[in-house]
């Protein structure tokens, strides 16, 4: 059985938390799934969880927005690159046309013969929206913001990782993770993340030689890490003991992060990736079932923080669509 089960969900420091919310609620018509807080370190900084209604695995985008903290980072090589989500086969042009009348400037392209939408989030990072023919899942409808089933996001597609050596990246991902090699040639590599019964989704690397090494650590306009689901903590430990024995040490201890269990692992080229699962009580662990990402929820041990923390974020307001 495959330890890997599809993407959990991928992680962005970006700048303003009004921009971001606005961004990924209001014009890639996402919904608000977690409002809580870095759960790391001392400083307050929110950390907001997007995607389906429901928060469903391989639908969530994350973000910590460090404009308050004034903290920026890189964008360069040997680090995560693009942020990815599916679209449906043909709803390209939506796109550009709806971003376009959101001030944000896209453009198509192809890669791996696969069609896809260009564009940046406000804090600079690279996304792209991408006509997935072998995705099966329900669009992300949200007909208060403008988006019906035809054009509507599917979910996570991937996520590009930038790196001066493809071969240790290779070996990562291939004997590692381990995932499947889809493609290889002028436009990089392509690897296929095994999914339980759902769409094929992936790893792209692409090599870049003549940039500066980008920032690793958690910083405005970067990308931080790249979720992978192991569905239940048997296989996140296996995998975990599996990375670890090749030798690739540099592999955190499980962490707790209320919704989910994580594990963490830097690869030889530069991008962070994690090992996740959803515990049983998921986002209602702190909010109703129907209700997540309506409020401002805090961790257990953060009870004696509550108060500052909220006197330490930078000031938003959270409205939907």
């Amino acid at each position: 059985m495959d330890q890997i089960k599809g993407f959990h969900h991928l992680t962005m420091s970006t700048d303003g938390a009004q921009e971001d919310y606005d961004f990924f609620t209001k014009t890639l018509a996402l919904y608000s799934i977690k409002r809580t807080v870095l759960f790391d370190g001392t400083i307050p900084v929110y950390h907001l969880y997007y995607g389906s209604k429901g928060g469903d695995e391989s639908t969530i985008i994350t973000t910590f927005p460090f404009r308050k903290p004034g903290v920026y980072g890189r964008r360069g090589t040997n680090q995560s690159k693009i942020v990815q989500q599916a679209i449906p086969v043909g709803a390209s042009e939506f796109w550009v046309n709806r971003l376009g009348e959101h001030g944000i400037e896209a453009t198509r392209s192809n890669r791996f013969g696969i069609d896809r939408v260009d564009f940046r989030h406000p804090s600079g990072i690279e996304l792209q929206l991408v006509e997935n023919p072998s995705d099966d899942r329900q669009p992300i409808v949200n007909e208060e913001a403008g988006v019906g089933a035809d054009h509507a996001i599917k979910g996570i597609y991937g996520g590009v990782v930038a790196v001066t050596d493809r071969t240790a990246m290779d070996d990562f991902l291939t004997i590692a993770l381990p995932l499947k090699k889809m493609a290889d040639d002028e436009n990089g590599m392509a690897y296929e993340v095994p999914n339980a019964n759902g769409p094929t989704s992936v790893v792209e690397v692409t090599e870049i030689r003549d940039e500066a090494q980008g920032t690793w650590t958690l910083s405005g306009g970067t990308i931080h890490h790249f979720a992978l689901n192991t569905g239940d903590e048997e296989n996140q430990m296996n995998l975990r003991a599996h990375i670890e024995g090749l030798g690739f040490t540099d592999i955190s201890e499980q962490k707790d992060r209320m919704y989910f269990k994580s594990c963490y692992v830097r690869s030889p080229g530069g991008a962070l990736f994690e090992l996740a699962w959803t515990v049983p009580e998921g986002w209602a662990r702190d909010e109703p079932a129907d209700a997540i990402g309506q409020t401002l929820v805090f961790p257990p041990w953060f009870e004696g923080r509550k108060q500052e923390l909220i006197e330490g974020l930078e000031p938003a307001s959270f409205q939907d669509a």
